[in-house]
């Protein structure tokens, strides 16, 4: 999966967007699992993940408080 950019996230509906962090916080598992086995090569894509699910999950929480 590509980096997103946050105007790519915002378009997203509900259900793309908990998809895409469900997917976003499995590769950031694996690739962590790659780490602690040394098997990692690219330390800089587990940085961008973690910026990946910090975006959607502020996102989602956007939206919960607009509908309050």
């Amino acid at each position: 999966m590509a980096r997103a950019k946050t105007k790519e996230i915002h378009d997203l509906t509900q259900d793309e967007l908990e998809k895409r962090l469900a997917e976003t916080k499995e590769e950031l598992f694996n690739l962590r699992f790659q780490n602690a086995t040394g098997q990692l090569d690219n330390y800089k894509r587990i940085g961008e993940l973690r910026k990946d699910v910090a975006r959607v999950k502020t996102i989602l929480r956007q939206r919960e408080l607009n509908e309050q």
